[in-house]
Protein backbone atom coordinates (compact mmCIF):
# COMPACT_ATOMS: atom_id res chain seq x y z
CA UNK A 1 0.00 0.00 0.00
CA UNK A 2 1.12 3.36 -0.86
CA UNK A 3 1.48 5.21 2.33
CA UNK A 4 0.90 8.33 0.73
CA UNK A 5 -2.86 7.28 0.43
CA UNK A 6 -3.06 7.48 4.19
CA UNK A 7 -2.94 11.13 4.52
CA UNK A 8 -5.94 12.88 4.38
CA UNK A 9 -6.96 16.34 5.33
CA UNK A 10 -9.09 15.89 8.19
CA UNK A 11 -6.89 13.28 10.10
CA UNK A 12 -3.10 13.05 11.67
CA UNK A 13 -1.04 9.57 10.74
CA UNK A 14 0.79 8.79 14.04
CA UNK A 15 3.65 6.27 12.92
CA UNK A 16 6.61 4.58 14.78
CA UNK A 17 10.24 4.51 13.81
CA UNK A 18 12.20 1.81 15.14
CA UNK A 19 15.91 0.22 14.79
CA UNK A 20 17.60 -3.33 14.13
CA UNK A 21 19.74 -4.68 17.28
CA UNK A 22 23.42 -3.72 17.23
CA UNK A 23 25.84 -6.31 15.38
CA UNK A 24 26.94 -7.91 18.75
CA UNK A 25 22.83 -9.10 19.49
CA UNK A 26 20.50 -11.48 17.51
CA UNK A 27 17.99 -10.28 15.02
CA UNK A 28 15.80 -11.70 17.44
CA UNK A 29 16.45 -9.54 20.66
CA UNK A 30 14.05 -6.84 19.07
CA UNK A 31 10.77 -9.02 18.29
CA UNK A 32 9.69 -8.39 22.02
CA UNK A 33 9.32 -4.75 21.86
CA UNK A 34 8.03 -5.10 17.82
CA UNK A 35 5.07 -7.34 19.14
CA UNK A 36 4.12 -4.67 22.00
CA UNK A 37 4.38 -1.42 19.41
CA UNK A 38 2.60 -3.28 16.56
CA UNK A 39 -0.05 -3.85 18.93
CA UNK A 40 -0.29 -0.20 19.47
CA UNK A 41 -1.65 0.00 15.41
CA UNK A 42 0.28 2.54 14.15
CA UNK A 43 -0.66 3.91 10.78
CA UNK A 44 2.99 2.51 9.76
CA UNK A 45 6.53 1.45 11.09
CA UNK A 46 9.93 2.45 9.64
CA UNK A 47 13.23 0.57 10.11
CA UNK A 48 16.18 2.12 10.11
CA UNK A 49 19.36 1.16 7.80
CA UNK A 50 21.93 0.97 10.92
CA UNK A 51 24.62 2.94 11.26
CA UNK A 52 26.57 3.81 7.97
CA UNK A 53 24.37 1.08 6.22
CA UNK A 54 25.62 -1.85 7.61
CA UNK A 55 22.30 -3.63 8.85
CA UNK A 56 20.24 -3.89 5.61
CA UNK A 57 19.23 -7.41 5.84
CA UNK A 58 18.02 -6.88 9.20
CA UNK A 59 16.35 -3.47 7.76
CA UNK A 60 14.20 -5.95 5.57
CA UNK A 61 13.76 -9.05 7.81
CA UNK A 62 12.15 -6.50 10.73
CA UNK A 63 10.00 -4.58 7.81
CA UNK A 64 9.22 -7.76 6.49
CA UNK A 65 7.94 -9.10 9.38
CA UNK A 66 6.02 -6.08 10.64
CA UNK A 67 4.27 -5.82 7.15
CA UNK A 68 4.12 -9.79 6.56
CA UNK A 69 3.42 -10.89 10.26
CA UNK A 70 1.84 -8.00 11.60
CA UNK A 71 -0.13 -6.64 8.52
CA UNK A 72 1.14 -2.94 9.10
CA UNK A 73 2.73 -1.45 6.66
CA UNK A 74 6.39 -1.05 6.71
CA UNK A 75 8.88 1.71 5.45
CA UNK A 76 12.47 0.11 5.42
CA UNK A 77 15.55 3.49 5.22
CA UNK A 78 17.96 2.92 2.74
CA UNK A 79 21.03 5.35 2.63
CA UNK A 80 23.54 5.79 -0.50
CA UNK A 81 26.53 7.81 0.58
CA UNK A 82 28.20 4.53 1.96
CA UNK A 83 26.66 2.33 -1.09
CA UNK A 84 27.47 1.54 -4.78
CA UNK A 85 24.72 1.76 -6.87
CA UNK A 86 25.09 -2.20 -7.30
CA UNK A 87 24.87 -2.55 -3.60
CA UNK A 88 21.67 0.09 -3.26
CA UNK A 89 19.66 -2.25 -5.94
CA UNK A 90 20.76 -5.32 -4.61
CA UNK A 91 18.87 -3.77 -1.49
CA UNK A 92 16.05 -2.88 -3.29
CA UNK A 93 15.43 -6.31 -4.97
CA UNK A 94 15.58 -7.72 -1.96
CA UNK A 95 12.16 -5.15 0.00
CA UNK A 96 10.74 -6.07 -3.10
CA UNK A 97 10.85 -10.01 -2.88
CA UNK A 98 9.65 -9.38 0.92
CA UNK A 99 7.05 -7.21 -0.28
CA UNK A 100 8.06 -3.94 0.92
CA UNK A 101 6.22 -1.50 -1.34
CA UNK A 102 7.84 1.73 0.61
CA UNK A 103 11.22 2.89 0.75
CA UNK A 104 13.04 6.00 2.98
CA UNK A 105 15.45 7.25 0.90
CA UNK A 106 18.68 8.80 2.60
CA UNK A 107 21.99 10.11 1.95
CA UNK A 108 23.14 8.36 5.32
CA UNK A 109 25.79 9.49 7.62
CA UNK A 110 29.81 9.58 6.87
CA UNK A 111 31.22 6.69 8.61
CA UNK A 112 34.29 8.62 10.29
CA UNK A 113 37.73 6.90 8.90
CA UNK A 114 35.98 5.71 5.92
CA UNK A 115 36.06 6.99 2.41
CA UNK A 116 32.43 7.44 1.14
CA UNK A 117 31.34 5.98 -2.39
CA UNK A 118 31.03 8.24 -5.30
CA UNK A 119 27.84 6.82 -7.13
CA UNK A 120 25.02 8.93 -4.78
CA UNK A 121 26.24 12.20 -3.31
CA UNK A 122 22.48 13.21 -2.07
CA UNK A 123 19.88 11.64 -1.50
CA UNK A 124 17.94 13.39 -4.36
CA UNK A 125 20.37 11.74 -6.33
CA UNK A 126 19.06 8.19 -4.67
CA UNK A 127 15.54 9.53 -5.28
CA UNK A 128 15.67 9.56 -8.62
CA UNK A 129 17.18 6.38 -9.07
CA UNK A 130 14.70 4.72 -6.85
CA UNK A 131 12.00 5.92 -8.51
CA UNK A 132 13.53 5.40 -12.48
CA UNK A 133 14.00 1.72 -11.21
CA UNK A 134 10.41 1.59 -10.30
CA UNK A 135 8.09 -0.62 -8.14
CA UNK A 136 8.36 1.44 -4.76
CA UNK A 137 6.74 4.51 -2.90
CA UNK A 138 9.07 6.88 -1.69
CA UNK A 139 9.60 9.35 1.39
CA UNK A 140 12.62 11.87 1.89
CA UNK A 141 13.97 13.47 5.38
CA UNK A 142 13.82 17.21 6.23
CA UNK A 143 15.12 18.97 8.66
CA UNK A 144 12.72 22.04 10.51
CA UNK A 145 15.73 23.68 11.90
CA UNK A 146 17.96 23.16 9.05
CA UNK A 147 20.39 20.42 7.96
CA UNK A 148 23.68 20.65 9.54
CA UNK A 149 25.42 20.48 6.54
CA UNK A 150 22.96 23.51 4.45
CA UNK A 151 24.64 27.22 3.82
CA UNK A 152 21.63 28.79 5.41
CA UNK A 153 17.85 27.72 5.06
CA UNK A 154 17.06 29.30 1.04
CA UNK A 155 19.54 26.41 0.20
CA UNK A 156 18.01 24.27 2.58
CA UNK A 157 15.00 24.13 1.17
CA UNK A 158 16.01 24.65 -2.57
CA UNK A 159 17.81 20.95 -1.87
CA UNK A 160 14.66 19.69 -0.12
CA UNK A 161 12.57 20.63 -3.02
CA UNK A 162 15.25 18.74 -5.63
CA UNK A 163 14.79 15.12 -3.25
CA UNK A 164 10.74 15.97 -3.48
CA UNK A 165 10.62 17.08 -7.59
CA UNK A 166 13.22 13.86 -7.80
CA UNK A 167 10.46 11.95 -6.61
CA UNK A 168 9.68 11.98 -2.91
CA UNK A 169 5.94 12.04 -2.07
CA UNK A 170 5.92 12.73 1.31
CA UNK A 171 8.47 13.87 4.16
CA UNK A 172 9.46 12.76 7.58
CA UNK A 173 11.07 15.18 9.94
CA UNK A 174 14.26 15.30 12.27
CA UNK A 175 13.00 15.81 15.75
CA UNK A 176 12.43 18.64 17.23
CA UNK A 177 11.41 20.00 20.56
CA UNK A 178 10.01 23.71 19.70
CA UNK A 179 7.03 23.62 17.81
CA UNK A 180 7.29 27.24 15.98
CA UNK A 181 10.76 25.99 14.21
CA UNK A 182 8.38 23.29 12.80
CA UNK A 183 5.71 25.77 11.45
CA UNK A 184 7.91 28.26 9.97
CA UNK A 185 9.69 25.03 8.12
CA UNK A 186 6.38 24.06 6.65
CA UNK A 187 5.47 27.70 5.47
CA UNK A 188 8.68 28.13 4.03
CA UNK A 189 8.28 24.69 2.73
CA UNK A 190 5.00 25.86 1.22
CA UNK A 191 5.94 29.14 -0.41
CA UNK A 192 8.69 27.07 -2.06
CA UNK A 193 6.17 24.47 -3.90
CA UNK A 194 6.77 21.28 -1.71
CA UNK A 195 3.24 20.47 -1.30
CA UNK A 196 3.47 16.63 0.09
CA UNK A 197 2.46 15.81 3.47
CA UNK A 198 5.47 16.85 5.76
CA UNK A 199 5.06 14.18 9.16
CA UNK A 200 6.73 15.72 12.62
CA UNK A 201 9.21 13.55 14.33
CA UNK A 202 9.16 13.66 17.96
CA UNK A 203 11.76 11.98 20.11
CA UNK A 204 10.77 11.76 23.70
CA UNK A 205 13.58 12.49 26.63
CA UNK A 206 14.39 9.41 28.04
CA UNK A 207 17.86 9.75 28.49
CA UNK A 208 19.93 13.21 28.77
CA UNK A 209 23.00 11.45 26.93
CA UNK A 210 21.00 10.32 24.00
CA UNK A 211 19.47 13.58 23.33
CA UNK A 212 22.19 16.03 23.49
CA UNK A 213 23.99 13.06 21.08
CA UNK A 214 21.11 13.11 18.71
CA UNK A 215 21.38 17.46 18.98
CA UNK A 216 24.66 17.50 18.55
CA UNK A 217 24.03 15.47 15.20
CA UNK A 218 21.07 16.80 13.95
CA UNK A 219 21.24 20.73 15.06
CA UNK A 220 17.82 20.70 16.74
CA UNK A 221 17.82 23.36 19.67
CA UNK A 222 16.54 23.09 22.88
CA UNK A 223 13.96 25.24 23.97
CA UNK A 224 14.52 26.79 28.01
CA UNK A 225 11.30 24.82 29.45
CA UNK A 226 13.38 21.45 27.97
CA UNK A 227 16.69 22.23 28.92
CA UNK A 228 15.26 22.74 32.51
CA UNK A 229 13.34 19.15 32.67
CA UNK A 230 16.71 17.50 31.66
CA UNK A 231 18.71 19.02 34.34
CA UNK A 232 16.42 18.17 37.10
CA UNK A 233 15.87 15.34 36.25
CA UNK A 234 18.96 14.20 34.91
CA UNK A 235 19.66 12.07 37.81
CA UNK A 236 16.15 10.88 38.27
CA UNK A 237 15.83 8.15 35.38
CA UNK A 238 11.55 8.01 36.03
CA UNK A 239 11.10 11.18 36.79
CA UNK A 240 12.86 12.40 33.22
CA UNK A 241 10.98 9.37 31.49
CA UNK A 242 7.69 10.96 32.64
CA UNK A 243 8.47 14.34 32.63
CA UNK A 244 9.75 13.68 28.89
CA UNK A 245 6.12 11.93 27.99
CA UNK A 246 4.65 14.04 29.48
CA UNK A 247 6.49 17.25 26.80
CA UNK A 248 6.13 14.52 23.94
CA UNK A 249 2.80 14.40 24.71
CA UNK A 250 2.21 18.22 24.57
CA UNK A 251 4.06 18.69 21.23
CA UNK A 252 1.98 16.27 20.17
CA UNK A 253 -1.13 17.71 21.17
CA UNK A 254 -0.14 20.99 20.14
CA UNK A 255 0.59 19.64 16.39
CA UNK A 256 -2.47 17.58 15.93
CA UNK A 257 -4.32 20.70 17.09
CA UNK A 258 -2.42 22.80 14.16
CA UNK A 259 -4.02 20.02 11.66
CA UNK A 260 -0.43 18.61 11.74
CA UNK A 261 -0.18 15.46 8.45
CA UNK A 262 1.39 13.37 10.67
CA UNK A 263 3.25 12.12 13.63
CA UNK A 264 6.58 10.25 13.37
CA UNK A 265 7.48 8.62 16.78
CA UNK A 266 11.12 7.70 17.22
CA UNK A 267 10.19 5.34 20.13
CA UNK A 268 14.03 3.82 20.58
CA UNK A 269 12.68 0.42 20.74
CA UNK A 270 10.63 1.07 24.00
CA UNK A 271 7.07 0.06 24.06
CA UNK A 272 6.55 1.89 27.26
CA UNK A 273 7.17 5.08 26.12
CA UNK A 274 5.44 4.66 22.70
CA UNK A 275 2.31 3.28 24.75
CA UNK A 276 1.77 6.17 27.13
CA UNK A 277 2.39 8.60 24.07
CA UNK A 278 -0.48 6.65 22.07
CA UNK A 279 -2.64 6.51 24.93
CA UNK A 280 -2.63 10.06 25.20
CA UNK A 281 -2.99 11.59 21.75
CA UNK A 282 -5.07 8.70 20.57
CA UNK A 283 -8.55 10.34 20.78
CA UNK A 284 -7.35 13.21 19.46
CA UNK A 285 -6.15 11.36 15.81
Amino acid sequence: MNILDMYKEDKTLLSFEVFPPKKTSPIESVYGALEELCALKPAYISVTYGAGGTEADNTCAIASKIKNDYNIEAIAHITCVNSTKAEVEKALDSFKEHNIENVLALRGDIVPGSTPKTDFKYASELTDFIKKKGGFHIAGACYPEIHPEAKDEVADIINLKKKVDAGAEFLISQLFYDNKSFYEFEKRCRLAGINVPIEAGIMPVINTKQIRRMVSLCGASLPAKFVRIMNRYENNPDALRDAGIAYAVDQCVDLISSGVSGIHLYTMNNPYVAKRITDAVSKLL
